[in-house]
């Protein structure tokens, strides 16, 4: 369990330490974010801000997992290793991204077919590793099976599960990118969903099926645990130390590279720790973001009428009058009751078949 606490206080001191660092170098460069014309007039104070934040909360989970590993003389497991490489793998689409944005003036970045390229690959590889790597007991990190509070249900096959892990996947990066409209509010909404997946984690390893404590009774069939939980806890500590700089007003932004990152890994976490629907919960939030451009857009092009005043959500409420910081902390409060909601029914799933 050390390993846990070692990888949150050590991703938390790094973004602390390295953010203004990064703040530093972006400036001195020039790499400032480019506000589109057609957002909130009130976002126009922004220009300029440093962005590509990301890096130093991908930079700082990364360290952490590792320097805990060596502190602890653990190995590192195929699991944990398979999420860390699907958040960076998306965090370098959303570099290339957002350095076009920076470096060739053009507000949208890569082109939308290079954009889907990268992240296929990514995440199609994340997909077909993750059912490889079987340990002895013949777990492999995901299984083709779905999965709520624990699988269920038939296997669904290799080649099915790939493009249901994609979807999650792209799903849940685009989810975190619509939401990083406002100072903070991605990041913040991350830690929370971040520390449930530290709790399931330790849970589960508590009553895993490896244990030969719980074997033959009711237990959980994931991999490896304890170890997402250490990658948990090192991607909530990064954030939490990249909040600091990151809430109203912001010293520096995520960026596509920090948004991809954080939707990769947290349809990762849900994957391996077959928790893959109740992320629909626990990450409400992003579901609820995403689902206002969604309504938007098809009432516009049905209708021709906006439902919202300005979609994402949150951008309806700026042009209500509510502030920049009233948005942020109420949607954390929808957060905080998504994930509270969503750790309520794992366990509530638990004691269903103890």
């Amino acid at each position: 369990m050390n390993q846990i606490l070692f990888a949150g206080v050590i991703g938390l001191f790094l973004t602390l330490i390295g953010t203004p660092l990064l703040i530093k170098f972006l400036a001195r460069k020039g790499y400032g974010q480019f506000i589109r014309d057609d957002g909130p007039r009130t976002h126009g104070s922004k220009k300029g801000t440093p962005t590509m934040g990301g890096i130093a909360f991908i930079l700082a989970t990364l360290i952490a997992y590792a320097v805990t590993k060596v502190i602890t003389s653990q190995s590192p497991t195929t699991s944990g290793l398979l999420v860390l490489f699907l958040t960076a793998g998306m965090g370098l689409v959303g570099f290339l991204d957002d350095y076009i944005k920076i470096v060739k003036q053009r507000s949208l970045g890569l082109r939308a077919k290079a954009k889907m390229a990268g992240q296929l690959i990514v995440g199609i590889a994340f997909a077909v590793l993750a059912l490889q790597f079987a340990d002895t007991r013949g777990q492999t990190p995901a299984s083709t099976r779905l999965s709520f509070t624990q699988d269920f249900g038939w296997s669904v096959g290799p080649v099915i599960f790939v493009v249901w892990a994609l979807f999650m996947i792209l799903a849940m990066s685009n989810g975190v990118n619509l939401t990083d409209g406002l100072d903070g509010l991605a990041t913040g909404a991350s830690v929370m969903v971040f520390g449930a997946y530290v709790f399931i984690g330790t849970w589960q390893h508590g009553q895993s099926c490896a244990n030969a404590l719980t074997a033959g009774a009711s237990c959980y069939e994931v991999r490896d645990p304890l170890d997402l939980a250490v990658v948990a806890s090192a991607l909530m500590g990064s954030c939490f130390g990249f909040l600091w700089w990151n809430t109203s007003p912001a010293k520096i932004f995520m960026g596509d590279t920090g948004s991809l990152a954080l939707g990769g890994a947290l349809a990762g976490l849900a994957i391996c720790s077959r928790t893959e629907l109740l992320l629909a919960l626990l990450g409400g939030l992003f579901v609820l973001i995403t689902m206002s451009v969604i309504i938007q857009v098809g009432s516009f092009r049905l209708t021709g009428k906006r439902v919202f005043r300005m979609a994402p959500l949150q951008h309806h409420f700026e042009l209500k009058g509510w502030s920049e910081v009233l948005v942020v902390v109420r949607f954390w409060i929808i957060q905080g009751l998504c994930v509270a909601v969503g750790l309520g029914i794992f366990y509530a799933g638990w004691l269903a078949i103890k």
